[in-house]
């Protein structure tokens, strides 16, 4: 590894850094939609039973203690019990938005370095086309050894950049699917026990 660093030249470095970045952020953001996710299906059914049965204070508390995104949402709804299904929809949607940001957070870095690490990988293509051109006009056309060091690190940076971006793009598509489908689980819970709340 280290080896193939220094082959291919400088801007191995931050196509390195970006790997890591890229792994740490998919990484973290698993971990988030876990703790999101967990105990959904719990908290959900407990809030319906206790609405059913009129019950909303203790809701309120079941809410209050879990601390997840889709609690909160449940609380903004169940604060409104007993109003139109409207005002308390419109509470769920305000309180949602603000609740959906987060869970997209680094996802638009992650897209970034999906679009760098090819373009410094070409870079270190072009640097290296310029040190085996300057091989030339300094020494003639030589012999391949004399020109292997520069084409060697073109191909390189290319073949690093390549291989960190392509697994990044489908990483950041993995997590923005994976963005949609909590959020779309959310809104449909919290929409279950809006109906039950409305006057």
């Amino acid at each position: 590894m280290l080896w193939i660093m220094q082959k291919g030249g400088p801007l191995m470095y931050p196509i390195f850094a970006c790997s890591v970045l890229a792994l740490g952020i998919f990484l973290e953001r698993l971990l988030t939609f876990v703790r999101v996710r967990r105990g959904t299906d719990i908290l959900v059914r407990e809030v319906e039973s206790l609405v059913i049965n009129k019950r909303i204070d203790e809701a309120l508390i079941v809410c209050q203690r879990t601390g997840t995104p889709l609690s909160r949402i449940l609380i903004a709804a169940l604060r409104l019990a007993g109003r139109s299904r409207e005002e308390i929809k419109i509470a769920v949607d305000e309180v949602g938005s603000r609740e959906a940001a987060p869970l997209e957070r680094y996802l638009g870095l992650l897209g970034t370095i999906a679009t760098i690490s090819p373009l410094l990988g070409l870079l270190g293509t072009v640097l290296g086309m310029i040190e085996a051109f300057n091989v030339i006009s300094v020494q003639g056309v030589g012999t391949p050894a004399t020109l292997g060091g520069g084409i060697s690190q073109a191909l390189i940076t290319t073949a690093a950049g390549l291989s960190v971006a392509i697994p990044v793009i489908l990483l950041h598509k993995y997590l923005s699917s994976r963005v949609d489908r909590v959020i779309l689980e959310m809104e449909t819970c919290s929409l279950h026990i809006v109906d039950l709340l409305r006057d």
